[in-house]
């Protein structure tokens, strides 16, 4: 202790103690230092006791970008727990329709964790969270619609309400084309993956699209893949997720994706049905 008081006296270039008979005393330079030392003490518990805080999940700022059609069937059971669970973290919510978007905001610290289907793997660190059916949205009287579930096979020919290039979904659907030697016919583009089966069921012809994207009360008939269509839902930050965000992430595993009572009954009757 002496030899870092006699450092400080160097570094402060004045005596800190006084050495007397009966003990050591404060300088009036020593007085001010103390008072300085002692806020720069609490100031340094203070900041172990928030950054402990905000590792479990008692404290901080979350911020979460996702694709649109997530938001209901993947984020909201979990923000709700949250929201019980963790009163006291903040927490902000970024929904995209652009997952070029999405990406930009992890890679400029604007959110923390971003909840997209199938991200590029080179640039960010990738968390497992959910895997989503690839479904068939149809109106009523479609004739693919009569099945109880179709092939990719049948699209062929087939009217495709599709998507803009920006929406990478349309990419990714047109290679699983490819692959298979099916030419559907696209009516018309849109860059929200939700509007698609909105479409198709106002008498457009079909869509491709993710069982997020289908909402609870669905006018038209939800079909499944034979066999099984799926893809992968990630969680991607710039590194390593941190304490708050990979706890986050660990109750998005946990859930996984939502799908309406209404959705659920057609794709397991058909899936019945198939069976049979």
């Amino acid at each position: 202790m002496s030899h870092q008081i006699a450092t400080l006296e160097r570094e402060t270039r004045t005596a800190l103690l006084r050495r007397e008979a009966r003990g050591v005393r404060l300088t009036a330079a020593g007085r001010v230092a103390v008072a300085d030392a002692r806020r720069a003490v609490e100031a340094a518990t203070a900041a172990v006791r928030s950054a402990r805080a905000v590792g479990e999940a008692g404290g901080g700022l979350l911020r979460i970008g996702c694709a649109q059609s997530l938001t209901v069937a993947l984020l909201a059971p979990v923000l709700r727990d949250w929201r019980r669970r963790h009163p006291e973290v903040t927490i902000t919510l970024h929904e995209l329709a652009l997952m070029e978007e999405a990406l930009r905001l992890v890679e400029s610290d604007d959110v923390d964790v971003a909840v997209l289907p199938d991200p590029p793997s080179d640039r960010f660190h990738l968390t497992a969270v959910a895997e989503q059916e690839v479904v068939l949205a149809a109106p009523t009287g479609h004739p693919l619609a009569q099945r109880a579930s179709v092939r990719i096979q049948d699209l062929d020919g087939a009217l495709l309400v599709h998507y803009t290039a920006h929406n990478r979904l349309g990419a990714w659907l047109d290679q699983a084309f490819a692959r298979a030697g099916v030419h559907p016919e696209a009516v018309m583009r849109t860059s929200v993956t939700a509007t698609a089966p909105q479409l198709a069921t106002a008498g457009l012809g079909v869509a491709v699209c993710p069982v997020s994207a289908v909402s609870a009360g669905f006018p038209g008939v939800v079909r499944a893949f034979s066999p099984r269509w799926t893809r992968q839902l990630m969680a991607v930050t710039s590194a390593e997720p941190d304490p708050l965000v990979a706890r986050f992430i660990a109750g998005l595993r946990r859930r996984g994706v939502r799908v309406p009572r209404g959705v659920q009954t057609q794709l397991d009757e058909g899936a019945v049905a198939t069976s049979e």
